[in-house]
């Protein structure tokens, strides 16, 4: 058995390694939310706003396969969608309250490197070996999940809740804070599910899970699955399926994991 990289600290040496980690991500956080604060135009009138425009991609290449297709019904967000501020302060808290989730989004690679270190101590050499590109893969499928609820399912669901009417005597006048809610909560959420593959890994190199133990609860992370997609998107069958779709893949991608591990485990045995 391999040594530890540094020698045995103490409960409240390792409080105060956690508590600079925490201050260290949150400066990041906080740097990369004042450049977004500077951007105002480009984060709100391009990135935010940008699923409800007619011009954004997925809106363009829906209507284009529609035309081909003849189905009217693909071409999606062609009117621009209108939004209201009711808040004296609205659009301000908004402004700040997206500048950080910008933040948190572009700091992730360096909070989850800041992770690493805090936990790279308490690894064996091995361990240490085996776990290479942990920081690489993580933000990866973080930057894929983001990607995938930004072009795929933020133009849905922008969609089917700007136009749903119970009467036609009811219009809808969207709100500013509903709407930011709406878009960041779901690519936010859509970023973390995308990890699961790293959790696994994790929690298979601790012996937490085995891979007979995820084959054996499968059809329960299934109704799992569609209940986070349930949660996290709007209540329209094709939004919560193209969600849990790839949470099932990453699923068993996470079981083909655990196998990997245990078979390099009995090979050291």
């Amino acid at each position: 058995m391999g040594t530890k990289e540094k020698s045995e600290m103490s409960f409240l040496d390792h409080l105060e390694e956690l508590r600079w980690h925490i201050i260290r991500s949150f400066a990041a956080i906080f740097v990369f939310a004042i450049l977004a604060f500077v951007f105002k135009t480009f984060l709100f009138d391009i990135v935010i706003l940008g699923p409800s425009r007619p011009d954004f991609f997925t809106n363009q290449m829906l209507c284009t396969i529609s035309q081909n297709l003849n189905m009217p019904v693909l071409c999606i967000n062609q009117t621009q969608l209108k939004l209201q501020n009711i808040n004296m302060s609205g659009q301000f808290t908004m402004h700040i309250w997206i500048a950080f989730i910008a933040g948190l989004v572009v700091a992730f690679p360096y909070i989850f490197w800041e992770f690493w270190r805090f936990v790279r101590p308490a690894l064996y050499q091995e361990e240490i070996r085996h776990s290479r590109g942990a920081i690489f893969f993580a933000s990866i499928l973080f930057s894929i999940g983001i990607l995938f609820a930004y072009y795929i399912i933020c133009p849905l669901s922008v969609h089917f809740l700007g136009n749903y009417q119970v009467s036609t005597n009811v219009e809808n006048i969207i709100n500013l804070g509903s709407y930011i809610s709406t878009v960041s909560s779901i690519v936010l959420a859509s970023g973390i599910m995308f990890e699961l593959p790293i959790f696994i890994y994790f929690l298979s190199k601790v012996g937490l899970v085995t891979s007979k133990f995820l084959k054996t609860y499968r059809r329960h992370a299934i109704v799992v699955s569609l209940a986070l997609a349930a949660i996290i998107t709007p209540p329209d069958v094709i939004s919560q399926v193209m969600v849990c779709l790839p949470l099932i893949v990453l699923y068993e991608a996470g079981i083909i994991i655990a196998k990997r591990i245990e078979k390099k485990k009995l090979l050291r045995s």
